[in-house]
């Protein structure tokens, strides 16, 4: 089963694009889906999250922010998976 990871986002950030990109490319092989989330859309988005965009989640727990990190995102799923 996919492991369900979110995006902070917003439009017209091209980082944003940038990580979506890397991670739809990465997405079959490490088996997960994004759901990319416009903080623009949610006042309480853009206090928690500001210019900090891109940022990558899994449940609570920050991914990376601004550029994909992969090794991090790996691990991220790594040990989601062995809970």
């Amino acid at each position: 089963m996919a492991v369900q990871l979110k995006l902070y986002t917003r439009t017209g950030c091209h980082l944003c694009e940038d990580m979506a990109q890397a991670l739809a490319e990465q997405a079959g092989r490490l088996h997960f889906t994004v759901e990319a989330i416009d903080i623009d859309e949610d006042a309480s988005l853009v206090t928690g999250y500001g210019n900090r965009v891109p940022v990558l989640m899994l449940a609570e727990t920050l991914i990376c922010e601004y550029f994909l990190d992969l090794q991090a995102l790996q691990q991220a799923l790594s040990e989601h998976t062995h809970d």
